[in-house]
């Protein structure tokens, strides 16, 4: 029997295991909508611009381990969706993304809404595809939820001309996927991995640094009980918050730009660093070749390419995070003999006296709201328990920095391509996949108004999002860096004019708007929109000076931070500290 390309899809998508799905309708994807109409086991949440529908389906994705889908149109449609498709490539996280295209036969001659979606995205895809037979749309599928959620994943684009999704063919589910040309590597090198052990039990001042793929592989048991077996503190990159629990005796928090002191000062005097599922990325490294100076390295990761990109390595490992850390356990307690209990006291010792010498702080006298304050109160109120999603800025900055997450995929935001507008949306997915969960987007005044309409979306839905906006009256992170280096010109981060009634704005979608603009206020405001199982909108007046501290300037080495204090006037700069 054969059926049309539309119905093919949708059996696809049910084959896959797949539930809920975003996007928005257009022409030439009329009759897979159609379908949907009486669809009862796939959802299709329509949101109000494409890029929400692509950061909804990356924060359902983050949240769960499953491959966020998308279906949307062609043209503005799929053009839309780029700058979603760019956050999780650059973030590794699994998608599958379906755009509507124009028959095949109109294909480049400049037919209406046509847009090259498969050139265009090329470079920010982990593979993309564009289907020009019916008789091939299975078999594409199905590859394309196998590239997307093994190896390194990735967001995989499928291009569907009309004409392909109208033609009828047989069902042919395929049993597996197999790609001649790729084959991920699982398994580390038993030699590497032995060779690292020891090389881990002889240090005497290692780190270890938990990037992004210790959440993906969800090797988040393995690094603890790597941990606490062997006393290495550890480090987390932005993207590897929640792989290692923040209020472990070991962790050192954020490195980098905006990390801890004493994460920062032990990367720079340590002699051996265990780098598990991370790149180091040039906000991890600061100045390259003043990184880390005395420290072999040590690099575990999936993806082979991003072994010795960007540093030295001395003991290379491909393979998945969680298969590499289960063998090295088992070769640290059964065949490793050194002895390094004492050493690591010491070594631990020193770290415990950085922390206490620069611990994370702010001034927080006076009645005025504090964005750190906020970020701290949330924490105490929901202890932890929550799902934390963020827009770009310093409000990403304050969440990374004064939330403690203990738990795997309870932080959601845009590392690499930092993407203003992701938070929102991204929670909203979170919440459509863990609909008893509290799931908090915090978020700046500028960055929320770049998909501020998807609150139509989650009233709609009765998804209870609440977004806690540190509201300073500005780009605040671009303002903070014309205020350091730019001799406080302003250009165009100030909003003179004012920014929007966010309160009103929340009751025009037909949400909840609450307002604190005092610290007196920022405890019940948020009793209150916790306590309500519709979306809230709280609107926080922050005091607008504050800036994110400790910062590395940009070029600098690492160990040469910026602090919270005052610049001598009339230089208008502040001293680095080592």
């Amino acid at each position: 029997m054969k059926i049309s390309g539309a119905e093919i899809f949708l059996e696809c998508l049910k084959k896959e295991g797949v539930r809920h799905m975003f996007g928005y309708p257009g022409g030439v994807v009329l009759n897979i909508f159609d379908l949907l109409h009486d669809e009862k086991d796939l959802q299709l949440i329509l949101t109000r611009h494409e890029q929400g529908a692509v950061h909804a389906a990356d924060g359902y994705a983050r949240a769960t381990g499953k491959p966020g889908i998308v279906l949307v149109t062609s043209g503005p449609g799929a053009t839309n969706t780029v700058t979603g498709i760019a956050t999780a490539y650059m973030d590794s996280i699994p998608m599958v993304i379906f755009t509507g295209q124009v028959p095949t036969q109109l294909i480049g001659n400049d037919a209406f809404q046509e847009a090259d979606i498969v050139g265009i995205t090329r470079p920010c895809t982990k593979h993309n595809y564009l289907v020009k037979n019916v008789e091939d749309l299975a078999q594409v599928i199905k590859e394309a939820f196998y590239i997307a959620t093994t190896g390194r994943p990735g967001p995989v684009l499928i291009d569907l001309p009309k004409d392909v999704t109208t033609h009828k063919a047989e069902f042919v589910w395929p049993d597996e996927a197999k790609l001649r040309s790729y084959n991920p590597t699982y398994e580390g090198n038993k030699y590497m991995i032995t060779q690292a052990a020891h090389m881990i039990a002889k240090a005497k001042k290692p780190v270890i640094i938990a990037g992004g793929g210790v959440v993906l592989s969800g090797a988040s048991k393995e690094l603890r009980e790597l941990a606490d077996h062997t006393d290495v503190p550890v480090t987390m990159t932005l993207m590897g918050l929640s792989g290692f629990p923040g209020t472990h005796k070991l962790s050192l928090g954020m490195l980098g730009m905006h990390g801890t002191y004493y994460a920062n000062m032990s990367i720079q005097d340590s002699d051996l660093l265990i780098a598990v599922g991370m790149r180091f990325d040039d906000r991890v490294t600061g100045k390259i070749d003043q990184f880390a100076p005395n420290a072999k390295i040590i690099h575990i990761d999936i993806d082979p390419t991003s072994i010795r990109k960007n540093v030295r390595v001395d003991v290379p490992i491909v393979g998945d995070v969680k298969k590499v850390l289960s063998v090295l356990n088992k070769v640290m307690k059964e065949e490793v003999k050194e002895q390094w209990g004492e050493v690591r006291k010491a070594w631990l010792k020193q770290i415990d006296a950085w922390r206490k010498e620069r611990p994370m702080t702010y001034n927080n006298d006076g009645d005025i709201i504090k964005p750190q304050y906020v970020v701290e109160k949330i924490y105490e109120l929901t202890k932890g328990d929550a799902i934390i999603a963020t827009e770009v800025g310093q409000n990403q900055m304050w969440a990374a920095q004064f939330f403690k997450y203990d738990k795997p995929r309870t932080w959601l935001s845009s590392g690499g391509l930092g993407t203003m507008g992701y938070g929102f949306p991204a929670a909203m997915g979170a919440q459509l996949a863990f609909p008893n969960k509290l799931v908090i987007d915090i978020a700046g005044d500028g960055s929320i108004q770049m998909n501020i309409q998807e609150l139509a979306t989650v009233v709609n839905n009765r998804l209870p999002v609440k977004v806690a906006i540190l509201n300073n009256g500005c780009l605040g992170m671009v303002r903070q860096w014309q205020e350091l280096f730019f001799q406080e010109r302003y250009s165009h981060t100030k909003f003179d004019a004012g920014v929007p009634d966010f309160v009103k704005i929340a009751e025009a979608y037909s949400a909840v708007g609450l307002r604190a603009t005092k610290k007196s206020e920022v405890e019940p405001v948020l009793k209150e929109a916790f306590s309500i199982k519709r979306p809230v909108l709280m609107d926080f007046i922050v005091d607008w000076h504050e800036k994110v501290y400790p910062m590395v300037p940009a070029g600098a080495a690492i160990n040469n931070m910026l602090f919270n204090e005052e610049p001598k006037k009339p230089e208008k700069k502040i001293k680095a500290v080592k």
